[in-house]
């Protein structure tokens, strides 16, 4: 039986609690869950602290995307405190130019009263083509970034703007590790997963068919299924 653990979740750029609704009730059965606050801080070793500070001693550390980046200055700070990591649609190379620059331009429209824009145009890229057109989806897309508002996320954009390449310190994990992407990941493709998987030892590397980038939305029940394995290995 698996060890009761508590568990950590952390959620993406401009996302919110909103993005493990599906993985919550699920997760309960391993250990109590809370979702960790990666608004208020716009550096990623300050958001790390802050998600440390508040943390359990010892703990399971679930991150997608931004949570992902996150992740790993965590496990810079305190290794010895994720017990079990899972790694989902992210990465960990640093931005390429263009990605910085598109950073910027997002930033800007947000500061200058623009949020909705950038609310709209991000929208298309972070799920399957099938999930585009439906509402569903879409409308949780927007109530997450809303939720996070603006000045949140301008701190967000500038914290993932200014990491740093954590592929040299992936061999240096050691908990048990899942490494999760939708096979049709536009920001984060597969490949990005193939390389952290590669990098950690004896981690555990899931695709997800039909799944774009926010994997815990589109397929809640893969991904549930991939989380309720790790948790019991």
């Amino acid at each position: 039986m698996a060890e009761n653990l508590p568990i950590v979740l952390v959620p993406g750029l401009n996302c919110s609690a909103r993005l493990y609704a599906p993985q919550i009730p699920e997760l309960w059965l391993f250990g109590p869950v809370t979702v960790a606050d990666h608004t208020r801080d716009d550096s990623m070793a300050a958001i790390a602290k802050r998600i440390l500070d508040a943390a359990p001693p010892r703990f399971a550390y679930v991150g997608l995307s931004m949570g992902g980046y996150i992740a790993f200055e965590v496990m810079r700070q305190a290794p010895d405190r994720v017990v079990k990591l899972a790694l989902l649609d992210t990465s960990a190379r640093a931005d390429v130019p263009e990605i910085t620059e598109l950073r910027g331009q997002r930033i800007a429209l947000a500061e200058n009263g623009r949020f909705e824009e950038v609310i709209e145009e991000t929208w298309g890229p972070l799920v399957h083509p099938i999930f585009r057109t439906g509402g569903t989806h879409k409308a949780i897309h927007v109530a997450m970034c809303r939720d996070v508002g603006p000045e949140a996320y301008v701190r967000q954009q500038k914290a993932c703007r200014a990491r740093i390449d954590q592929r040299p310190m992936l061999s240096s994990i050691k908990c048990p590790t899942l490494v999760l992407v939708g096979a049709q990941d536009e920001p984060t493709p597969p490949h990005l997963a193939d390389e952290i998987a590669a990098g950690i030892p004896g981690a555990l590397l899931v695709k997800i068919p039909e799944c774009g980038h926010l994997s815990t939305v589109e397929r809640p029940e893969a991904v549930n299924a991939a989380l309720a394995a790790w948790m019991n290995a």
